[in-house]
């Protein structure tokens, strides 16, 4: 548990949005158990993030997110994947080269904070994403941000509710 003096040492470092009522209060797939884990495995550990666990999982990503020095990951929520239609989410599980593009158009290099994050910024599929808003509000390519600024032990994490799809 983060002592009382250590938040108010560091306003930037507390989570904001209407879904962070949704992250589990214990256990891994809570604040202080995702902030331990590195990225992949912290969102493994979150009831909210399984399928796109799963996809990270089936494209192959997950030692390459766990091992990376600092990333923002804005990661979907299993409602924003279920807003696809599931034939063409599962065209896309099973084609690596796609979900590949897709999951790390959702990644950005370094830990990147609120005050930080607002503007343009190339993404691990070489192509970009644009945040907007602060803590009051926050969109990722029009997705909105329903809990963001989650710490893990190599990422910043922002949940969204819409997959962002890359151009």
């Amino acid at each position: 548990m983060a002592k009382s003096s250590d938040s108010s040492m560091d306003a930037g470092a507390q989570t904001f949005g209407p879904g962070c009522s949704a992250i589990p209060s214990s256990g891994g797939g809570s604040f202080n158990g995702m902030a331990t884990a590195p990225v992949a495995s912290a969102a493994s550990a979150n009831p909210l993030l399984k399928t796109l666990v799963a996809a990270v999982t089936k494209a192959g990503l997950v030692d390459t997110l766990n091992s990376a020095d600092a990333l923002t990951v804005f990661a979907p929520t299993d409602d924003a994947f279920a807003k696809i239609p599931s034939k063409d989410l599962n065209a896309v599980l099973k084609d690596k080269a796609t979900l590949t593009k897709i999951l790390t158009h959702h990644v950005i290099a370094g830990q990147l904070s609120p005050d930080q994050i607002d503007g343009t910024h190339d993404t691990l599929a070489k192509d970009q994403v644009t945040v907007k808003g602060d803590t009051s509000g926050m969109t990722v390519d029009g997705a909105k941000v329903l809990c963001g600024n989650i710490p893990t032990a190599n990422a910043t994490v922002y949940v969204i509710d819409s997959v962002l799809m890359p151009s």
